[in-house]
Protein backbone atom coordinates (compact mmCIF):
# COMPACT_ATOMS: atom_id res chain seq x y z
CA UNK A 1 0.00 0.00 0.00
CA UNK A 2 0.91 3.24 -1.12
CA UNK A 3 0.77 6.14 1.45
CA UNK A 4 -0.45 9.77 1.30
CA UNK A 5 2.59 11.80 0.69
CA UNK A 6 2.70 15.00 2.27
CA UNK A 7 1.08 13.36 5.18
CA UNK A 8 1.63 12.76 8.97
CA UNK A 9 2.49 9.18 9.72
CA UNK A 10 1.86 8.23 13.30
CA UNK A 11 3.32 4.88 14.46
CA UNK A 12 1.80 2.76 17.30
CA UNK A 13 3.12 -0.01 18.85
CA UNK A 14 4.92 -1.93 21.66
CA UNK A 15 8.71 -1.67 22.41
CA UNK A 16 10.66 -3.89 20.13
CA UNK A 17 7.94 -3.88 17.59
CA UNK A 18 10.36 -2.41 14.97
CA UNK A 19 8.41 0.77 14.76
CA UNK A 20 11.97 2.53 13.83
CA UNK A 21 12.39 -0.25 11.69
CA UNK A 22 9.97 0.17 9.49
CA UNK A 23 9.92 3.82 9.22
CA UNK A 24 13.92 3.60 8.18
CA UNK A 25 12.81 1.69 5.32
CA UNK A 26 10.24 4.03 4.13
CA UNK A 27 11.15 7.14 4.58
CA UNK A 28 14.12 9.45 4.97
CA UNK A 29 15.82 10.38 8.30
CA UNK A 30 15.05 13.84 7.93
CA UNK A 31 11.09 12.64 8.25
CA UNK A 32 11.13 11.08 11.33
CA UNK A 33 10.69 12.62 14.06
CA UNK A 34 11.78 9.81 17.40
CA UNK A 35 11.04 10.73 20.58
CA UNK A 36 13.73 8.30 22.08
CA UNK A 37 16.65 9.96 19.41
CA UNK A 38 15.24 13.22 21.51
CA UNK A 39 16.09 11.72 24.67
CA UNK A 40 19.28 11.61 23.14
CA UNK A 41 19.65 15.29 22.36
CA UNK A 42 17.96 16.51 25.66
CA UNK A 43 19.38 13.82 28.06
CA UNK A 44 21.75 11.65 28.41
CA UNK A 45 20.60 9.12 25.67
CA UNK A 46 17.57 7.32 24.34
CA UNK A 47 16.40 5.60 27.00
CA UNK A 48 16.78 8.33 29.64
CA UNK A 49 13.24 8.20 31.16
CA UNK A 50 14.11 11.51 32.99
CA UNK A 51 14.25 13.61 29.51
CA UNK A 52 11.02 12.26 28.22
CA UNK A 53 8.79 15.22 29.05
CA UNK A 54 11.68 18.13 27.20
CA UNK A 55 11.95 15.66 24.52
CA UNK A 56 7.95 15.39 24.01
CA UNK A 57 7.90 19.03 24.44
CA UNK A 58 10.37 19.10 21.63
CA UNK A 59 8.97 16.17 19.54
CA UNK A 60 5.77 18.33 19.37
CA UNK A 61 7.51 21.45 18.48
CA UNK A 62 9.00 19.27 15.60
CA UNK A 63 5.61 17.81 14.24
CA UNK A 64 4.22 21.40 14.71
CA UNK A 65 6.82 22.97 12.28
CA UNK A 66 7.30 20.17 9.69
CA UNK A 67 3.47 19.74 9.36
CA UNK A 68 3.13 23.65 8.92
CA UNK A 69 5.11 23.35 5.81
CA UNK A 70 3.32 20.73 4.49
CA UNK A 71 5.97 18.17 4.98
CA UNK A 72 5.37 14.51 5.59
CA UNK A 73 6.03 13.75 9.14
CA UNK A 74 6.35 10.30 10.63
CA UNK A 75 5.86 10.03 14.26
CA UNK A 76 7.79 7.39 15.65
CA UNK A 77 6.71 6.84 19.55
CA UNK A 78 4.91 4.02 21.08
CA UNK A 79 1.59 6.14 19.80
CA UNK A 80 -0.27 4.29 22.43
CA UNK A 81 -1.41 8.01 24.89
CA UNK A 82 -4.70 8.54 22.99
CA UNK A 83 -4.51 12.43 23.73
CA UNK A 84 -1.23 12.52 22.27
CA UNK A 85 -2.73 11.22 19.17
CA UNK A 86 -5.44 13.66 18.92
CA UNK A 87 -3.33 16.07 19.29
CA UNK A 88 -1.05 15.21 16.25
CA UNK A 89 -4.29 14.12 13.94
CA UNK A 90 -5.38 17.79 15.02
CA UNK A 91 -2.31 19.50 14.29
CA UNK A 92 -2.16 17.49 10.56
CA UNK A 93 -5.86 18.71 10.09
CA UNK A 94 -5.35 22.01 10.78
CA UNK A 95 -1.94 21.73 8.36
CA UNK A 96 -4.75 20.56 5.36
CA UNK A 97 -2.54 16.96 5.32
CA UNK A 98 -3.75 13.32 6.06
CA UNK A 99 -3.38 11.71 8.94
CA UNK A 100 -2.17 8.25 8.79
CA UNK A 101 -2.01 5.81 11.80
CA UNK A 102 0.19 2.90 11.06
CA UNK A 103 0.02 0.11 13.86
CA UNK A 104 2.92 -2.26 14.15
CA UNK A 105 1.01 -5.30 15.54
CA UNK A 106 4.48 -7.88 16.07
CA UNK A 107 3.70 -10.81 17.72
CA UNK A 108 4.58 -10.39 21.59
CA UNK A 109 6.97 -13.34 21.79
CA UNK A 110 9.07 -11.25 19.18
CA UNK A 111 8.72 -7.75 20.86
CA UNK A 112 10.00 -9.69 24.43
CA UNK A 113 12.70 -11.35 21.97
CA UNK A 114 14.01 -8.38 20.66
CA UNK A 115 13.91 -6.19 23.80
CA UNK A 116 15.79 -8.64 26.17
CA UNK A 117 18.61 -8.53 23.42
CA UNK A 118 18.65 -4.62 23.81
CA UNK A 119 21.26 -2.85 26.35
CA UNK A 120 18.62 -1.27 28.03
CA UNK A 121 15.70 -3.43 28.09
CA UNK A 122 12.14 -2.47 28.94
CA UNK A 123 11.32 -3.96 32.66
CA UNK A 124 9.06 -6.96 31.91
CA UNK A 125 5.83 -5.10 33.59
CA UNK A 126 5.88 -2.10 31.68
CA UNK A 127 6.33 -4.32 28.22
CA UNK A 128 3.65 -6.55 29.70
CA UNK A 129 0.94 -3.65 29.53
CA UNK A 130 2.29 -2.24 26.37
CA UNK A 131 1.22 -5.48 24.47
CA UNK A 132 -2.38 -5.63 26.34
CA UNK A 133 -2.61 -1.76 24.78
CA UNK A 134 -1.67 -2.73 21.39
CA UNK A 135 -4.37 -5.14 21.40
CA UNK A 136 -7.00 -2.65 22.67
CA UNK A 137 -5.88 0.12 20.79
CA UNK A 138 -6.63 -0.90 17.11
CA UNK A 139 -10.89 -0.42 17.70
CA UNK A 140 -9.59 2.99 19.65
CA UNK A 141 -8.05 3.67 15.71
CA UNK A 142 -11.16 2.79 13.70
CA UNK A 143 -12.78 5.08 15.58
CA UNK A 144 -10.91 8.09 15.91
CA UNK A 145 -11.00 10.02 12.69
CA UNK A 146 -7.79 8.73 11.00
CA UNK A 147 -7.64 9.21 7.33
CA UNK A 148 -5.89 5.62 7.12
CA UNK A 149 -5.29 3.32 9.43
CA UNK A 150 -2.64 0.53 7.98
CA UNK A 151 -1.81 -2.42 10.33
CA UNK A 152 1.94 -4.01 9.99
CA UNK A 153 2.15 -7.07 10.75
CA UNK A 154 6.46 -7.84 10.05
CA UNK A 155 8.91 -5.33 9.90
CA UNK A 156 12.03 -7.82 9.59
CA UNK A 157 12.28 -7.67 6.35
CA UNK A 158 12.86 -4.59 3.94
CA UNK A 159 10.28 -3.92 1.22
CA UNK A 160 10.76 -6.13 -1.65
CA UNK A 161 12.56 -4.20 -4.45
CA UNK A 162 11.07 -2.73 -7.73
CA UNK A 163 12.09 -6.10 -10.66
CA UNK A 164 14.77 -5.05 -12.67
CA UNK A 165 12.78 -4.14 -16.28
CA UNK A 166 13.97 -6.21 -19.15
CA UNK A 167 16.98 -4.53 -20.72
CA UNK A 168 15.03 -5.89 -24.14
CA UNK A 169 12.02 -3.55 -25.00
CA UNK A 170 9.16 -4.69 -26.20
CA UNK A 171 8.84 -5.14 -30.15
CA UNK A 172 6.51 -2.20 -29.87
CA UNK A 173 8.19 -0.59 -27.39
CA UNK A 174 4.62 -0.47 -25.22
CA UNK A 175 5.16 -1.10 -21.43
CA UNK A 176 2.93 -2.98 -19.54
CA UNK A 177 0.52 -0.34 -18.04
CA UNK A 178 -0.67 0.02 -22.26
CA UNK A 179 1.85 3.40 -22.43
CA UNK A 180 4.63 4.56 -25.01
CA UNK A 181 6.96 6.58 -23.32
CA UNK A 182 9.17 9.31 -25.67
CA UNK A 183 12.19 11.03 -23.87
CA UNK A 184 12.03 14.89 -24.75
CA UNK A 185 15.96 16.33 -24.22
CA UNK A 186 15.21 19.98 -23.05
CA UNK A 187 18.65 20.38 -21.99
CA UNK A 188 22.13 19.78 -23.06
CA UNK A 189 25.03 19.73 -20.93
CA UNK A 190 27.11 18.03 -23.88
CA UNK A 191 30.75 19.28 -23.03
CA UNK A 192 33.09 20.00 -25.68
CA UNK A 193 31.65 16.95 -27.86
CA UNK A 194 27.80 17.68 -28.49
CA UNK A 195 27.70 15.15 -31.30
CA UNK A 196 29.20 12.13 -28.66
CA UNK A 197 26.81 13.66 -25.75
CA UNK A 198 23.69 13.47 -28.19
CA UNK A 199 24.06 9.85 -29.37
CA UNK A 200 25.41 9.01 -25.90
CA UNK A 201 21.90 9.43 -24.43
CA UNK A 202 20.01 8.86 -27.54
CA UNK A 203 21.86 5.08 -27.44
CA UNK A 204 20.65 5.01 -23.68
CA UNK A 205 17.09 6.03 -24.68
CA UNK A 206 17.04 2.69 -26.87
CA UNK A 207 18.51 0.48 -24.14
CA UNK A 208 16.30 2.05 -21.80
CA UNK A 209 13.17 0.91 -23.94
CA UNK A 210 11.95 4.31 -24.89
CA UNK A 211 9.49 4.80 -27.82
CA UNK A 212 11.05 7.61 -29.39
CA UNK A 213 13.28 11.14 -28.52
CA UNK A 214 11.65 14.49 -28.99
CA UNK A 215 13.46 17.72 -29.17
CA UNK A 216 12.22 21.26 -28.11
CA UNK A 217 12.21 23.75 -31.07
CA UNK A 218 13.18 27.04 -29.46
CA UNK A 219 15.60 29.40 -30.80
CA UNK A 220 16.86 30.52 -26.77
CA UNK A 221 16.56 28.50 -24.46
CA UNK A 222 13.53 28.73 -22.31
CA UNK A 223 13.50 29.95 -18.71
CA UNK A 224 11.38 26.97 -16.97
CA UNK A 225 14.56 24.77 -18.39
CA UNK A 226 17.69 26.80 -17.97
CA UNK A 227 19.11 29.87 -18.61
CA UNK A 228 19.39 31.69 -22.00
CA UNK A 229 22.94 31.04 -22.77
CA UNK A 230 22.67 27.46 -22.29
CA UNK A 231 22.63 26.10 -25.56
CA UNK A 232 19.32 25.06 -27.61
CA UNK A 233 20.15 23.19 -30.84
CA UNK A 234 17.90 23.75 -33.49
CA UNK A 235 15.77 20.39 -33.62
CA UNK A 236 15.66 19.09 -37.26
CA UNK A 237 19.80 19.22 -37.69
CA UNK A 238 20.25 17.59 -34.50
CA UNK A 239 17.58 14.92 -35.28
CA UNK A 240 18.83 14.05 -38.40
CA UNK A 241 22.40 13.46 -37.06
CA UNK A 242 20.66 11.08 -34.88
CA UNK A 243 19.14 9.39 -37.39
CA UNK A 244 22.23 8.00 -38.45
CA UNK A 245 23.16 5.85 -35.10
CA UNK A 246 21.27 2.63 -36.21
CA UNK A 247 18.28 2.87 -33.02
CA UNK A 248 14.92 1.97 -33.47
CA UNK A 249 13.84 5.16 -32.01
CA UNK A 250 11.00 7.31 -33.27
CA UNK A 251 12.26 11.22 -34.03
CA UNK A 252 10.62 14.33 -34.21
CA UNK A 253 9.86 17.40 -32.28
CA UNK A 254 7.80 18.98 -29.57
CA UNK A 255 6.53 21.10 -30.34
CA UNK A 256 7.64 23.07 -33.46
CA UNK A 257 5.82 26.70 -33.69
CA UNK A 258 4.33 27.61 -37.00
CA UNK A 259 5.58 30.65 -37.29
CA UNK A 260 9.17 29.66 -37.46
CA UNK A 261 9.60 28.21 -40.79
CA UNK A 262 6.60 28.26 -43.93
CA UNK A 263 4.74 24.80 -43.22
CA UNK A 264 6.42 23.55 -46.47
CA UNK A 265 9.92 23.75 -45.23
CA UNK A 266 8.82 21.94 -42.39
CA UNK A 267 7.05 19.35 -44.53
CA UNK A 268 10.72 18.94 -46.27
CA UNK A 269 12.51 18.27 -42.94
CA UNK A 270 9.98 16.18 -41.68
CA UNK A 271 9.84 13.48 -44.87
CA UNK A 272 13.56 13.87 -44.96
CA UNK A 273 13.74 12.63 -41.70
CA UNK A 274 11.08 9.54 -42.26
CA UNK A 275 13.03 9.24 -45.65
CA UNK A 276 16.38 8.14 -43.38
CA UNK A 277 15.01 6.50 -39.91
CA UNK A 278 12.96 4.35 -42.15
CA UNK A 279 9.03 5.57 -41.20
CA UNK A 280 9.89 6.58 -37.56
CA UNK A 281 9.70 10.24 -37.74
CA UNK A 282 6.65 12.45 -35.96
CA UNK A 283 6.34 16.34 -36.15
CA UNK A 284 5.25 17.83 -33.13
CA UNK A 285 3.71 21.19 -33.79
CA UNK A 286 1.93 23.86 -32.12
CA UNK A 287 0.93 27.75 -32.40
CA UNK A 288 4.12 29.16 -30.16
CA UNK A 289 4.07 30.81 -27.72
CA UNK A 290 7.00 33.10 -26.29
CA UNK A 291 7.34 36.67 -27.96
CA UNK A 292 10.87 36.85 -26.56
CA UNK A 293 12.71 34.25 -28.94
CA UNK A 294 10.14 35.90 -31.99
CA UNK A 295 11.86 39.10 -31.18
CA UNK A 296 15.38 38.25 -30.99
CA UNK A 297 15.62 36.33 -34.26
CA UNK A 298 13.74 39.14 -36.27
CA UNK A 299 10.25 36.78 -36.80
CA UNK A 300 7.05 38.32 -36.32
CA UNK A 301 4.35 37.27 -34.00
CA UNK A 302 1.13 37.41 -34.66
CA UNK A 303 -2.09 37.35 -32.57
CA UNK A 304 -2.92 34.49 -30.36
CA UNK A 305 -5.68 34.50 -33.13
CA UNK A 306 -3.68 34.07 -36.35
CA UNK A 307 -1.18 31.76 -35.19
CA UNK A 308 -3.54 29.54 -34.22
CA UNK A 309 -5.13 30.07 -38.55
CA UNK A 310 -1.99 29.12 -39.49
CA UNK A 311 -1.78 26.63 -37.67
CA UNK A 312 -4.77 24.99 -39.20
CA UNK A 313 -2.86 26.05 -42.63
CA UNK A 314 0.64 24.17 -41.52
CA UNK A 315 -1.17 20.77 -40.76
CA UNK A 316 -3.37 20.92 -44.32
CA UNK A 317 0.29 22.18 -45.79
CA UNK A 318 2.14 19.37 -44.81
CA UNK A 319 -0.67 16.78 -45.44
CA UNK A 320 -0.68 17.72 -48.72
CA UNK A 321 3.27 17.64 -49.53
CA UNK A 322 3.21 14.37 -47.93
CA UNK A 323 0.41 12.22 -50.18
CA UNK A 324 1.26 11.04 -53.47
CA UNK A 325 1.42 12.84 -56.53
CA UNK A 326 2.16 16.06 -57.86
CA UNK A 327 -1.23 17.27 -58.59
CA UNK A 328 -2.33 21.20 -57.50
CA UNK A 329 -4.02 20.83 -53.96
CA UNK A 330 -6.97 24.21 -53.38
CA UNK A 331 -8.94 23.21 -49.93
CA UNK A 332 -9.29 24.55 -46.36
CA UNK A 333 -7.71 28.26 -47.10
CA UNK A 334 -4.75 26.15 -48.93
CA UNK A 335 -3.69 27.02 -52.43
CA UNK A 336 -0.59 25.13 -53.71
CA UNK A 337 0.36 25.03 -57.44
CA UNK A 338 1.73 21.58 -56.82
CA UNK A 339 2.69 19.25 -54.59
CA UNK A 340 6.15 17.70 -55.30
CA UNK A 341 7.73 16.38 -52.60
CA UNK A 342 10.50 14.28 -52.64
CA UNK A 343 11.92 12.43 -50.84
CA UNK A 344 8.33 11.19 -49.77
CA UNK A 345 7.35 10.04 -46.00
CA UNK A 346 9.27 6.52 -45.51
CA UNK A 347 5.80 5.69 -43.62
CA UNK A 348 2.64 7.86 -42.26
CA UNK A 349 3.87 10.77 -40.46
CA UNK A 350 2.08 11.27 -37.01
CA UNK A 351 0.67 14.82 -36.49
CA UNK A 352 0.98 15.77 -32.74
CA UNK A 353 -1.07 19.36 -32.07
CA UNK A 354 0.66 20.75 -28.80
CA UNK A 355 -1.62 22.61 -26.41
CA UNK A 356 -4.60 22.08 -24.32
CA UNK A 357 -7.14 25.17 -25.54
CA UNK A 358 -10.49 23.78 -25.27
CA UNK A 359 -12.06 26.08 -27.77
CA UNK A 360 -9.51 26.43 -30.83
CA UNK A 361 -6.62 24.20 -30.47
CA UNK A 362 -8.19 20.81 -29.25
CA UNK A 363 -10.77 21.55 -32.33
CA UNK A 364 -7.82 22.10 -34.43
CA UNK A 365 -6.43 18.41 -33.11
CA UNK A 366 -9.73 16.64 -32.74
CA UNK A 367 -10.37 17.69 -37.04
CA UNK A 368 -6.49 17.69 -38.34
CA UNK A 369 -4.45 15.66 -35.89
CA UNK A 370 -3.27 12.14 -35.33
CA UNK A 371 -2.70 13.27 -31.92
CA UNK A 372 -3.11 16.43 -29.10
CA UNK A 373 -0.58 16.65 -26.49
CA UNK A 374 -1.76 18.09 -22.96
CA UNK A 375 1.00 19.67 -20.53
CA UNK A 376 -0.22 17.96 -17.77
CA UNK A 377 0.30 14.77 -15.18
CA UNK A 378 -2.94 15.20 -13.27
CA UNK A 379 -5.83 12.32 -14.13
CA UNK A 380 -8.46 15.00 -13.60
CA UNK A 381 -7.15 17.48 -16.01
CA UNK A 382 -6.62 14.77 -18.49
CA UNK A 383 -10.25 13.25 -17.64
CA UNK A 384 -11.62 17.32 -18.86
CA UNK A 385 -9.57 17.59 -22.03
CA UNK A 386 -10.70 14.06 -23.37
CA UNK A 387 -14.12 14.77 -22.29
CA UNK A 388 -13.18 18.49 -24.48
CA UNK A 389 -11.40 16.30 -27.52
CA UNK A 390 -14.10 13.81 -27.89
CA UNK A 391 -16.89 16.80 -28.00
CA UNK A 392 -14.88 18.15 -30.73
CA UNK A 393 -14.27 15.26 -32.47
CA UNK A 394 -17.95 14.68 -32.43
CA UNK A 395 -18.95 18.20 -33.90
CA UNK A 396 -16.52 16.70 -37.27
CA UNK A 397 -17.48 13.92 -37.49
CA UNK A 398 -14.81 11.94 -36.43
CA UNK A 399 -14.12 9.00 -34.71
CA UNK A 400 -12.27 9.89 -31.40
CA UNK A 401 -10.00 6.72 -31.63
CA UNK A 402 -8.50 8.27 -34.53
CA UNK A 403 -6.75 10.59 -31.97
CA UNK A 404 -4.43 9.77 -29.90
CA UNK A 405 -4.05 11.59 -26.45
CA UNK A 406 -0.25 12.15 -25.65
CA UNK A 407 0.84 14.42 -22.12
CA UNK A 408 4.62 15.79 -21.91
CA UNK A 409 5.33 14.71 -18.21
CA UNK A 410 7.49 16.95 -16.31
CA UNK A 411 8.28 15.33 -13.39
CA UNK A 412 11.23 14.82 -10.99
CA UNK A 413 12.14 11.15 -10.80
CA UNK A 414 14.44 9.89 -7.91
CA UNK A 415 16.26 6.44 -7.76
CA UNK A 416 15.16 6.60 -4.08
CA UNK A 417 13.09 8.63 -1.24
CA UNK A 418 16.45 10.64 -0.26
CA UNK A 419 17.64 10.94 -3.94
CA UNK A 420 14.22 12.30 -4.56
CA UNK A 421 14.67 14.83 -2.24
CA UNK A 422 17.84 15.93 -3.43
CA UNK A 423 16.89 16.32 -6.56
CA UNK A 424 14.22 18.48 -4.70
CA UNK A 425 16.50 20.69 -2.98
CA UNK A 426 18.78 21.07 -6.18
CA UNK A 427 15.95 22.31 -8.01
CA UNK A 428 13.33 24.27 -6.55
CA UNK A 429 14.92 27.55 -5.73
CA UNK A 430 12.88 29.80 -3.86
CA UNK A 431 9.93 27.77 -4.66
CA UNK A 432 9.21 25.71 -0.53
CA UNK A 433 10.08 22.34 -1.06
CA UNK A 434 6.62 20.83 -0.58
CA UNK A 435 4.95 22.84 -3.19
CA UNK A 436 7.78 21.98 -5.90
CA UNK A 437 7.74 18.53 -4.64
CA UNK A 438 3.87 18.34 -5.26
CA UNK A 439 4.21 20.90 -8.57
CA UNK A 440 6.68 17.99 -10.09
CA UNK A 441 5.00 14.84 -8.86
CA UNK A 442 9.13 14.69 -7.24
CA UNK A 443 9.04 10.26 -6.39
CA UNK A 444 10.53 7.35 -7.48
CA UNK A 445 10.03 5.12 -10.46
CA UNK A 446 7.45 3.09 -8.90
CA UNK A 447 5.51 6.70 -8.01
CA UNK A 448 5.62 7.88 -11.55
CA UNK A 449 4.29 3.94 -12.48
CA UNK A 450 1.32 4.57 -9.80
CA UNK A 451 0.59 7.75 -11.46
CA UNK A 452 0.86 6.87 -15.17
CA UNK A 453 -1.46 3.90 -14.85
CA UNK A 454 -3.91 6.85 -13.98
CA UNK A 455 -3.26 8.37 -16.89
CA UNK A 456 -3.43 5.19 -18.82
CA UNK A 457 -6.91 4.88 -17.36
CA UNK A 458 -7.81 8.00 -18.66
CA UNK A 459 -7.19 7.53 -22.54
CA UNK A 460 -3.23 8.71 -22.56
CA UNK A 461 -1.10 6.36 -24.68
CA UNK A 462 2.10 8.29 -24.55
CA UNK A 463 3.76 10.01 -22.14
CA UNK A 464 6.67 12.44 -23.02
CA UNK A 465 8.69 12.49 -20.40
CA UNK A 466 11.04 15.93 -19.67
CA UNK A 467 13.27 15.44 -16.58
CA UNK A 468 15.93 18.74 -15.19
CA UNK A 469 17.74 15.80 -14.12
CA UNK A 470 19.08 14.50 -17.66
CA UNK A 471 22.96 15.34 -17.37
CA UNK A 472 23.89 12.24 -19.66
CA UNK A 473 23.20 8.81 -20.91
CA UNK A 474 23.27 7.17 -17.25
CA UNK A 475 20.34 9.42 -15.88
CA UNK A 476 18.22 7.86 -18.86
CA UNK A 477 19.37 4.53 -17.93
CA UNK A 478 18.03 5.18 -14.66
CA UNK A 479 14.57 5.62 -15.99
CA UNK A 480 14.00 1.97 -17.55
CA UNK A 481 11.93 0.59 -14.67
CA UNK A 482 9.44 3.63 -16.22
CA UNK A 483 8.92 1.61 -19.64
CA UNK A 484 8.97 -1.80 -17.83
Amino acid sequence: MRLPDPALVVLVGASGAGKSTWAQQHYRAEEVVSSDGLRGVVGSGPYDLDASADAFTLLDTIVAARLGRGLTTVVDTLGLDAERRRAWRAAARAAGLPAVAVLVATEAAECRRRNAARDRPVPAPALTAQLGKVREVGHELGVEGWDLVVPVADTTAPPPATPAPSPVPRADRTSSLGLRTVLQVSRFPWGDDPLAWLGGVARAADEAGFAGLALMDHLIQIPQVGRAWEPIPEPWVTLGALSGLGTGLELGTLCTPVTFRPAGVTAKAAATLSALTGGRAFVGIGAGWWEREHAAYGLPFPTAKERLDELERAIVTMRALWAKGTKAYDGDGVVLPETTGYPRPAGPVAVVVGGSGERRTLRIAARLGDACNLRTGEAEVVRHKVGVLHEHCAAVGRDPAEVAVTVLDLPVVGRDRDDVWRRVERHRGRTAAPAYAARTHAGTVADHRDRWAALAGEGVSTVFLATRDLDGPDDVLALAGLNA
